[in-house]
């Protein structure tokens, strides 16, 4: 129940915001712990993953990625829908610099990530990916 005499930016900006948000000065403004998760890839780089959080970290499988050659998996999800944003990126273990990585295929239930290799050489890492969902609208 809303007090009459706040206005909706109020009650957004005193009671929805913080209980999705963590931002404190001198920090980034994120997810709260509670909305994100992990998961590990099982069998190979293309095996898709499920991850019901709005944000979370993929850790890929170790299989060896072609010099020049990408890979795309689905990563199944209950938070996102077809039109909201879903930022990836190369979070950490693994070669900076060698991975390319894009999310796409953005739909009701899931989206797609894409990894390619853009060194001159054969990669056989398990980076870990970041993503985040922005929902739209």
């Amino acid at each position: 129940v809303r007090a009459t005499n706040v206005s909706t930016m109020d009650y957004l900006r005193l009671f929805i915001l913080p209980i999705l948000f963590e931002a404190a000065a001198g920090s980034a403004l994120g997810v709260v712990t509670a909305q994100t998760g992990s998961v590990t890839q099982a069998t190979s780089k293309a095996t898709g993953v499920t991850l019901n959080n709005v944000a979370g970290a993929i850790t890929m499988h170790a299989a060896s990625l072609a010099a020049a050659a990408e890979v795309t998996f689905t990563v199944t999800n209950s938070k996102v829908s077809a039109g909201d944003v879903v930022l990836v990126n190369h979070g950490s273990a693994g070669t900076a610099g060698t991975y390319v990585v894009q999310a796409n295929t953005i739909a009701d239930g899931s989206f797609k990530i894409s990894v390619g290799n853009v060194s001159g050489s054969g990669a056989s890492e398990a980076i870990v990916l970041n993503f985040m969902i922005f929902k739209a609208g």
